[in-house]
């Protein structure tokens, strides 16, 4: 599962971030109330997703702190479900970081990184480290995970395009390395892109293609394109929904011969009712988020998850 929560912000002030706006005395007046709400429903989400059978494995983007997973897993209703969580600061202005929860019995990690992003062209400016873990599965297979959360369209789509083809570029170099280690390697990216699975970060730089035709072993397949080009998606812009939140894997697992696999038909939006509210601009459905504008309304997020089952 992957999922943009919409600023996830603790109540303490950090003074190496730009975090005044999610401080009680800041222009949100951020309180532990609020911060307490966030937390509950994004347990209340994760939980929904999985029915039955907790997430084994969850994405999460725009987290402030390691005090904010340490809340989530241990004084929200995710606390019974017993998760243990990856999470590195990263040099993102906002402070806002990437993190990976996961259930022990599902996923062992044995090594975690966070890969940081350096802009040849403006060494200054500074984004989210993609975290990047290896860990083993119950049919005792490795599986590499990269959570993303790539630069935003702030300032235009064309104008801040090169930055998301630069953290392209570095994630495709990282998944090269693993492919040439392994010719047959189990990877799953996660994360939101900022960017549509038809765009040329994702399908140029990224090189991950529609999972249609015959599969390779050594390619990346988006599970969220035929998603987007149905007119679906986790976001909505201007009216229309998008897929910016994705799910990429090894063409090794959509191999249904294999010990561990999805279907290309495996990939989902959760879209369940308590997420959305009208859309009084554009008609239908937005995602319900916390703020509207300035006004505090106590809802999710801005997106919506994104989820994979996996079948051993």
């Amino acid at each position: 599962m992957c999922y943009n929560v919409e600023n996830y912000f603790d109540c303490l002030d950090d003074s190496l971030t730009s975090d005044e706006e999610y401080l009680p005395s800041g222009m949100r007046a951020w309180t532990n109330d609020k911060y307490q709400k966030k937390q509950a429903n994004i347990a209340k989400v994760i939980t929904a997703v999985g029915g039955w059978d907790a997430p084994a494995l969850v994405g999460l983007c725009e987290i402030e702190s390691e005090k904010c997973m340490w809340d989530l897993t241990r004084y929200s209703g995710l606390k019974n479900l017993k998760y243990k969580f990856l999470h590195h600061e990263s040099p993102d202005a906002r402070g806002v970081d990437v993190a990976l929860l996961y259930q022990p019995d599902m996923f062992r990690p044995v090594h975690d990184e966070a890969v940081r992003i350096n802009f040849p062209s403006s060494p200054h400016t500074k984004t989210r480290d993609l975290l990047f873990a290896s860990g083993v599965v119950p049919t005792g297979d490795t599986l590499h995970v990269f959570v993303c959360h790539f630069p935003s369209r702030l300032g235009g789509e064309l104008e801040s395009e090169d930055r998301r083809m630069y953290v392209a570029s570095v994630l495709r170099n990282k998944v090269d390395s693993i492919f040439a280690n392994n010719p047959k390697p189990n990877i799953i990216i996660m994360g939101d892109f900022n960017d549509y699975p038809t765009n040329n970060s994702m399908l140029k730089t990224l090189k991950a293609f529609p999972p249609d035709g015959d599969i390779s072993e050594q390619t990346l397949y988006n599970l969220m394109y035929p998603i987007h080009k149905s007119g679906k998606g986790s976001h909505k812009y201007e009216g229309e929904w998008g897929a910016l939140d994705q799910i990429i894997v090894s063409g090794n697992l959509l191999n249904v011969m294999g010990d561990f696999y999805t279907l290309a038909t495996d990939a989902h939006v959760f879209d369940a009712d308590f997420l959305l509210e009208d859309d009084d601009k554009f008609l239908g459905k937005q995602p319900f988020r916390t703020y509207r504008g300035m006004k505090y309304q106590g809802g999710f997020a801005d997106h919506l998850p994104v989820y994979v089952n996996f079948w051993y």
